[in-house]
């Protein structure tokens, strides 16, 4: 873990109450997986080039036909006002000033109008499909409009998942987690029932959000080959290899132990691979990269960075990233995002 990541970790257990630390921190079960998603990059190891001119260094990428300065993105994550009062508007401008992808959840604590107005730029939406399908719908026309660009569908949470950690923090009220959704319940439903997420969603889901919107569909929450081929070949344009940060089943792989299987199964398809789940410097991102993802999204560290410093302590937390990963590529030899491959990458013994 990088200095920084390390400080603001520290920073967040003395000054958040403990239900909210737990709420963001916390995985589920015995929180094997959340323990072990740090240390499973941590196995592989590198195999530099020597000799190449590396005096410059692009680590800037494409990602659904948008250009990134970075290839470092914020995962979704609910509610950020807990952390601070800016909360997704912080984040979001920090994310469109450093340039990488910014993924504002369903159960954002600003509304999805301010969110958008203040990225100003490219942003994604991440969607549950709830069991009424026009709080969906409702959901996704408004992203379009506020400047959404793409979806993200987590696959996931069918149901969530037994955390081992205090639940809900009293702070995170029923009207903070609801902003965007209140105004799309029916009158008369009952809104804990109609905003639940839809435990019966197939792989269909992705063409009806795919054809609602006109915008591209990335599947959050793979782990398998063979799941992340059928989500392509129902319409997807990627997946996001992620085991939800270990807060939905306790011994799901690891996200770094799953991304070469589905970079392997995607061989033959033009899709987007990103991941997420413990990278927490330069070097676990470009051993990401190095193995075929295209991008890789960070929950955890940029909420600590959040509480830091608001929109600066996120943009710290983004140039500290960048900074390692600029170094980890030239002493690996590469100029570029695209000259890392997976012969750069070897699992230790």
């Amino acid at each position: 873990m990088l200095p920084l990541l390390a400080r603001q970790l520290a920073e967040a257990q003395d000054r958040l109450p403990q239900a909210v630390f737990d709420y963001y921190a916390g995985g589920a079960g015995e929180e094997i997986s959340l323990d072990e998603a740090e240390s499973a990059w941590q196995r592989y190891r590198l195999l530099p080039h020597v000799l190449r001119d590396v005096a410059a260094v692009d680590t800037g990428c494409e990602l659904l036909g948008h250009r990134y300065a970075t290839p470092f993105g914020i995962a979704p994550m609910a509610t950020q006002q807990l952390l601070h009062p800016d909360g997704e508007l912080a984040t979001a401008r920090a994310s469109a000033a450093a340039g990488g992808p910014f993924v504002l959840s369903t159960r954002s604590s600003h509304t999805l109008e301010d969110v958008g107005a203040a990225v100003g730029g490219p942003w994604w939406f991440q969607v549950y499909v709830t069991r009424d399908r026009s709080i969906t719908e409702g959901l996704v026309g408004r992203a379009l409009a506020a400047g959404a660009t793409a979806l993200v569908l987590t696959g996931d949470t069918p149901f969530l998942g037994r955390r081992k950690r205090a639940g809900r923090p009293a702070a995170l009220s029923a009207d903070a987690s609801m902003i965007n959704i209140a105004r799309h319940i029916r009158p008369g439903a009952d809104p804990d029932i109609a905003a639940e997420q839809d435990p019966s969603i197939t792989p269909d889901t992705i063409s009806w959000l795919a054809g609602i919107s006109g915008v591209p569909v990335l599947v959050k929450g793979v782990l398998r080959g063979d799941d992340a081929r059928a989500c392509v070949d129902a319409g997807a344009a990627g997946v996001i290899v992620s085991n939800h940060g270990g807060r939905q089943l306790d011994r799901a792989v690891p996200s770094a132990a799953a991304l070469p299987h589905v970079i392997s199964a995607l061989a033959d398809r033009n899709a987007e691979v990103l991941v997420d789940g413990g990278i927490r410097s330069g070097v676990d991102a470009l051993v990401a990269l190095a193995m075929g993802a295209r991008g890789v999204l960070l929950g955890r560290p940029f909420a600590w960075g959040l509480l830091a410093g608001g929109q600066d302590g996120v943009a710290a937390t983004f140039a500290a990233l960048a900074d390692d990963l600029r170094l980890a590529a030239a002493l690996v030899g590469a100029r570029s995002l695209a000259a890392l491959d997976p012969t750069l990458v070897a699992p230790s013994r």
